[in-house]
């Protein structure tokens, strides 16, 4: 159930960013990079949930600010999701494992940062800004903090059975 205030959406983002970071310190460097059937490693997972929080805060400030929010990203549809994600792998290709981890690591507390300042009735009181949409910011970010988050567990997860 998708977190209904600010509270909850902090505990969530905190309890589930946890999870995902006891998953990385399993994974070594070398197995990081290791690609599977579908060309994605552990290492371009993290870097595209990195990414994708990055998008949102651009996306939460473009729309404060009255300029155009494009969704999911400029030149992009919804429906060409799967282009854009193989776009980003490749613009994302030279970056190694701990770069990735740094990023998430970053924009994670990026993020909490944004919710901590945030009122309540910013984060849930009506429609993000620029959305064009019902989703309130605070939907928005759990969309891309702790949703992205549990997504990727669940990626790491199955991963490291292969590996071990």
């Amino acid at each position: 159930m998708a977190a209904q205030n600010k509270d909850e959406l902090l505990a969530v983002s905190k309890k589930e960013f946890g999870k995902l970071e006891k998953l990385t310190s399993q994974v070594d460097p070398p197995s990081a990079l290791i690609k599977d059937d579908e060309d994605t490693s552990v290492k371009d997972i993290i870097a595209h949930r990195a990414h994708w929080i990055d998008l949102f805060l651009g996306w939460y400030r473009d729309g404060l600010a009255g300029k155009p929010v494009h969704f999911p990203a400029e030149g992009y549809k919804w429906n060409e999701l799967k282009r854009y994600n193989a776009d980003l792998r490749a613009q994302q290709a030279d970056i190694d494992w701990d770069e990735a981890l740094a990023m998430l690591r970053k924009n994670h507390g990026r993020l909490l940062r944004l919710l901590q300042r945030c009122s309540n009735e910013e984060l849930y009181g009506g429609p993000m800004k620029g959305a064009n949409n019902n989703w309130t910011p605070g939907r928005w970010a759990e969309a891309a903090g702790p949703s992205h988050f549990r997504s990727a567990a669940k990626y790491i997860r199955s991963r490291l059975k292969v590996m071990t």
